[in-house]
């Protein structure tokens, strides 16, 4: 079966039309194009904003007119990621989907469920005649993965919505009313380099088949960062022979928790025998660790190319020394919202490149004072060694109201539907809500998806019936809505 053969029909030939796109991060011109022409055929007032959000504005169906103007949001951006394995094109291929079960992952990339299926299940409503709805002003953001820019920027003025539905959360039990807000740390330092010692012989290290995943929904999950378990293995092999790190490249993309990793070192060849043993020691200790969270772990130590130069032993010290101390993982969970990561940092990526130690990582928070807390521990690890910090792209998380009206009638309805209560939650993710709601302030706020899992990773996938009871749920909130 393919995808474009699942139910409900709409909303998946819509999600393959949309992953035809290529659409990264900060490049989204070919998407923005798509989603204005997909407007525009439609005969609907159709907006770009000057940061490049695109504005789709229906009036309400037979009847629901002169209900509560709903704002429908999701982003347009996806996580481009895939195995070091996987020869794929982001720039010039669509995403490769497969149907497996009661899933649908895609073909060694990430899939672009997150946040995919929420501008396909809004293309899906925008482009029906039969779906009753109230007045719709859909808002499709950019850059939500990588800067959260479009939502940033938007024009609150554009809009007369009352309801605003974010379609990004990624479990189809859940109605969030709640976020984590975040700053990036980004850091530089130019190392010191010599010529290679003569009697050194080069070794490589590679850490491969991590889970990774997203590095707020997932950072409570107790799976492995391959960035810091490198240099956790440098620093013990440092211990037993003298180290010279020739390169290092671990992690991608700053909003994902690195699966991989692999390092170049130099080290004397006479100690070429012990430092293998170490190696396999500190393999079977991490291995023995996380054998019941990580099971496809691949650690590996091998010959390398001669390289010319390496960075020397006191920038080395430095460099291990620093990444093995710089926080990684939870940092405090809430003491207010039971099971709820408050703060938490992941170390990123990690480049040693042409005599250049750079790194960035991200520091979530719901709280503002321990968001603050966690990003001047970061900067204070990174300077002391003597890195160039820049803290950037800071956003507000959103804060949880749990008397919001949308709330009472979403609650209700699932309690009817599903003969169940829904989890009302705050995530630790970084939703564009509290930041919309800068612009929006008097707008009522929820979030809620089908199951995603596993993304910003080439694992992510969608659950196919969890996605078909989504979109019964969204069809019978959109009747639900209230009138003005």
């Amino acid at each position: 079966m393919t995808v474009r053969a699942l139910e409900p029909k709409s909303l998946w030939n819509h999600f393959a039309d949309l992953n035809a796109v290529p659409r990264p991060s900060k490049k989204e011109e070919r998407v923005i194009e798509f989603m204005m022409n997909f407007g525009k055929k439609l005969g609907l007032e159709t907006i770009k904003d000057e940061i490049g959000n695109v504005i789709i504005k229906k009036p309400g169906s037979k009847g629901m007119e002169n209900r509560k103007t709903v704002i429908l949001q999701s982003h347009l951006d996806m996580v481009h990621q895939k195995n070091g394995d996987t020869v794929f094109d982001f720039d010039s291929q669509g995403i490769r989907m497969r149907v497996n079960d009661d899933w649908v992952d895609a073909d060694g990339t990430t899939l672009g469920a997150d946040n995919g299926i929420g501008v396909a299940t809004i293309m899906a409503t925008l482009s029906s005649s039969e779906i009753a709805h109230p007045p719709l002003e859909a808002l499709f953001t950019i850059d939500e993965e990588t800067g959260m820019t479009g939502a940033k920027e938007m024009d609150g003025s554009l809009f007369q919505g009352e309801i605003l539905l974010n379609l990004d959360t990624e479990d189809d039990d859940e109605l969030s009313i709640g976020c984590a807000g975040g700053i990036d740390t980004n850091t530089t330092y130019t190392c010191a380099s010599i010529p290679t010692p003569d009697g050194y012989c080069f070794m490589q290290i590679d850490i491969k088949g991590l889970l990774g995943g997203h590095s707020g929904m997932d950072i409570d999950s107790g799976r492995g960062n391959a960035n810091k378990w490198m240099a956790r293995i440098l620093w013990n092999i440092s211990k037993k022979s003298s180290l010279l790190i020739g390169s290092f490249d671990g992690g991608g993309l700053r909003n994902a928790i690195p699966r991989e990793a692999k390092c170049a070192i130099a080290v004397p060849a006479t100690k070429l025998t012990s430092v293998k043993a170490e190696f396999e020691d500190q393999a079977k200790i991490i291995q023995n660790e996380y054998k019941s969270i990580e099971p496809n772990i691949h650690l590996k130590i091998s010959e390398a190319d001669k390289m010319p130069k390496v960075i020397s032993e006191s920038d080395t010290t430095k460099i291990i020394n620093t990444l093995c101390c710089a926080p990684n993982g939870v940092y405090r969970m809430s003491p207010d919202i039971a099971g709820l990561v408050e703060t938490s940092s992941s170390l990123a990526r990690v480049l040693i490149k042409e005599e250049k130690f750079t790194t960035q990582s991200l520091q979530r928070s719901s709280v503002e004072s321990t968001k603050d807390e966690i990003a001047m521990t970061i900067r204070c690890a990174f300077e002391s060694m003597g890195c160039e910090v820049t803290q950037t792209g800071d956003y507000p998380g959103w804060q949880p109201n749990p008397n919001s009206d949308i709330l009472v009638v979403m609650e209700q309805l699932y309690k009817e539907l599903y003969n169940e209560n829904p989890q009302v939650k705050a995530c630790h993710a970084g939703l564009e809500c509290g930041i919309l709601g800068t612009h929006l302030p008097n707008v009522d706020m929820i979030s809620f998806g089908p199951n995603i899992r596993a993304a910003h990773s080439p694992d992510e996938k969608v659950q196919i019936s969890s996605v078909q009871k989504f979109w019964d749920f969204y069809l019978e909130t959109l009747k639900k809505i209230p009138s003005k």
